[in-house]
């Protein structure tokens, strides 16, 4: 045991190689090696070989071991790592120690991070196959709805683990989310299943040191042949799932590594983004770049009239991902939601952090094209039922397909200010949708000619209130949307 200053940690040779091997927290029950990857577990005063951990995967995360950082005023050190995989991908989770007595998980959250701390249920976790996605479900007097469960495995490991499941055995984790923003994983890797509650984080807050240098990214291995044409295609984010050939549109899956199969699918009849892929735009005080472009259909259940809308993916390296939407009726910069809002079972209105919007449309909706890369596996042809609600110009979309309900949300904004965003002005009016006509009519009409079309438009109303049916759905697609499925999902991924 070595002591330094307030920090004790304990040290010994790996039973493998002999190099030494650290705990730095209490809570440590295992570790990897650095030096020959065996997997040890701590017996007293010896360090026991239990195996080999398989080689790590580039995350070019600008996280590291032994970055340091502080979340509600207390310190961490992150201490080891796990790499995990389900059928949408891959995913990392960081242990963190807070004190040498506990220990967190700072993890991806679609595009995002969450931070989250051991959870002590009150009462038995159900069965997983019991917690179907939509559902929901009570924990310690909360109630939360079941956003995804899938089987995932642990495919490698790095440093300090307070737990370790057997490398590649599937088991089931199930994520659950409330109207507080709160994300509950349940991991079935263990009876009683482990259970961790966590919130969203933005790693500037954290107060991060110790990261990962830039120059220090090995750019090997992210470039490949195109499976379809042969050209060259390069990756530049480290959680891309899916990325298109910019020479032959081919969609290509990432899911599995550039090391791995890639599969690919055509499509034709590209459309032309107005803002292009690789552009960056000042939003809401940060820098985003344009790294996807999806162009989506929708169509009232019941009726036979598509409408479309495209969304630019953006990402900001600490901020992680936003979606910019382009719908007929406006802009809006929107991201996906940690928690999930409480729905009515008429699906009329939904509360999240205290506020209450009203449903405006209920649709289905199909990619109908993609370009650029995106952090979870898009498909052209993926379909989702999604629900748009507003309450003034903030917004709120759910977004479900079979194993996944998403959540996003985010505020209009102006289409002048979309275009100044990404030094377009000279475009602007390529920017303007159907919410600024009034507006900008405005200018150029006289007062009498404005009180004649508000005259027009209440008797219109009238003569429409007594024809339609009032429920609330369909007809044009609002600017909010449901951004993120088919995501890497859940708190922990």
């Amino acid at each position: 045991m070595t002591d330094s200053g307030s920090q004790r940690y304990y040290r010994a040779p790996c039973p493998g190689c002999g190099a030494p091997v650290e705990f730095r927290s209490a809570q440590s029950t295992h570790a990897v090696c650095a030096y020959c990857q065996s997997t040890v577990v701590r017996q007293g005063e010896t360090l026991a070989r239990t195996g080999k951990m398989a080689e790590l995967f580039d995350d070019f995360s600008p996280l590291q071991l032994f970055a340091a950082g502080r979340i509600d005023g207390q310190p961490f050190t992150l201490v080891g790592r796990l790499q995990y995989s389900a059928p949408g991908g891959r995913w990392t989770e960081w242990i963190a120690a807070l004190d040498g007595e506990r220990t967190g998980l700072l993890s991806e959250d679609n595009g995002a991070f969450v931070f989250a701390a051991p959870f002590e249920l009150q009462r038995a976790a159900p069965a997983a196959a019991d917690l179907r996605v939509g559902a929901t479900t009570a924990f310690n007097g909360r109630n939360y709805t079941v956003a995804s469960n899938e089987q995932v495995a642990l495919v490698s490991a790095q440093g300090e683990l307070p737990r370790l499941p057997e490398l590649g055995r599937p088991f089931a984790v199930v994520e659950l989310r409330n109207d507080q923003g709160q994300v509950l994983s349940l991991d079935y890797d263990t009876h009683p299943p482990g259970a961790w509650l966590g919130r969203s984080v933005r790693l500037e807050d954290l107060q991060l040191t110790g990261l990962r240098d830039e120059s220090a990214k090995d750019e090997k291995g992210r470039s490949f042949n195109c499976p379809n044409c042969g050209s060259p295609v390069t990756v530049n984010l480290a959680d891309s799932k899916s990325i298109t050939c910019r020479s032959c549109n081919e969609i290509i899956d990432l899911s599995q590594g550039i090391g791995g199969e890639l599969r690919h699918a055509a499509q034709h009849e590209p459309v032309q983004p107005l803002i292009a892929l690789g552009s960056i735009g000042q939003l809401q005080g940060a820098d985003w770049q344009v790294v996807g472009f999806q162009h989506r259909m929708g169509v009232a259940p019941g009726d036979d009239e598509h409408f479309g809308w495209s969304e630019y993916l953006l990402y900001n390296k600490k901020r992680g991902f936003s979606f910019l939407v382009d719908a007929e009726d406006g802009w809006s910069l929107v991201k996906p939601t940690t928690g999930a809002p409480t729905m009515a079972e008429s699906g009329a209105r939904a509360t999240y952090l205290g506020k209450t919007y009203q449903q405006q449309y209920a649709y289905n909706a199909e990619t109908s094209y993609v370009a650029g890369e995106f952090y979870w596996q898009v498909e052209r042809g993926q379909k989702t039922f999604n629900r748009d609600f507003a309450n003034g110009s903030a917004l709120l979309s759910m977004e479900r397909s079979a194993n996944e309900l998403t959540w996003s949300s985010g505020s209009r904004i102006d289409s002048a200010a979309v275009a100044a965003a990404f030094k377009l002005d000279r475009r602007k009016d390529m920017f303007k949708r159907a919410d600024a006509l009034p507006v900008s009519a405005a200018s150029s009409l006289g007062c009498g000619t404005i009180v004649l079309i508000v005259v027009v438009i209440i008797v219109l109303l009238i003569i429409l209130s007594t024809c339609s049916s009032g429920s609330g759905s369909g007809g044009s697609r609002s600017a909010g949307g449901s951004y993120g499925g088919y995501s890497s999902g859940g708190g922990h991924k």
